[in-house]
């Protein structure tokens, strides 16, 4: 699976009304990403990041382009077909969690499959199964106000993986955390891609998450400045 095509995206443009101002965001961007690879978006704030993820995803529409998501035309889908396709095969992590406070770590993860309609039972075993491998074994049954900040991150990224999604999207997801969760975090998606044959794309500003892609596509102004394919990442030598 690793190496094949998951995401081809051609001219994506975006804009944005403030006032009677037009601010041009995406211009004319031409994106792809493969199945069990990092894909790592760098840039400062207001590069056009954040806005080429929720393109890419079914999030927001683009003013221009297309985007071929695992050989599906995706825009050219109405609304509610467009919710399936990132309901069945899109995770996504964001920096602030987004975990609901009144449910505990292993509801958090049966809430999203029972969206999936996944069955009761399977739910359950999945759920425990899925936060186990991310090492939350032991904080099954605690809330998002008994975690820390990485653990709360990866019950989000146990929740995104759980529905074993072909393309995940990560927001920002260490923004949040200090270096030591950081790299547990992105440590966490490489497996995804590697061990799931998962297409992971991460925006981020953080520098030292660079080490940890397989590419890194550098944004600014709203286009891609370059687009480099990284050597082995250090950690795994």
């Amino acid at each position: 699976m690793s190496g094949k095509l998951a995401l081809d995206a051609k001219g994506l443009s975006k804009s944005y009304k403030i006032g009677k101002l037009k601010q041009s965001v995406l211009k004319s961007v031409d994106f792809n990403a493969f199945h069990g690879q990092v894909t790592m978006v760098m840039g400062p704030s207001g590069s056009g990041k954040s806005t080429l993820i929720a393109a890419l995803s079914g999030l927001m529409k683009p003013d221009e382009g297309e985007v071929m998501a695992l050989g599906e035309n995706l825009w050219k889908k109405n609304r509610g077909k467009v919710d399936k396709f990132r309901l069945d095969h899109c995770g996504f992590i964001f920096q602030g969690f987004n975990l609901f406070p009144a449910l505990n770590a292993t509801e958090q993860v049966e809430q999203v499959l029972k969206y999936c309609k996944v069955p009761k039972a399977e739910a359950q075993r999945r759920a425990k199964a899925v936060l186990e491998s991310v090492g939350l074994g032991h904080r099954l049954k605690q809330y998002p106000s008994e975690l820390s900040g990485g653990e709360k991150q990866r019950v989000a990224i146990a929740r995104a993986l759980s529905k074993q999604p072909q393309l995940l999207f990560a927001d920002e997801p260490t923004s949040a955390l200090d270096s030591v969760s950081g790299q547990v975090c992105i440590k966490l998606l490489h497996q995804a891609a590697k061990e799931r044959g998962a297409a992971v794309i991460v925006v981020t500003h953080d520098p030292r998450l660079e080490a940890y892609a397989d590419r890194v596509i550098h944004m600014e102004d709203g286009k891609i400045l370059s687009d480099t394919m990284v050597a082995e990442p250090p950690y795994l030598a």
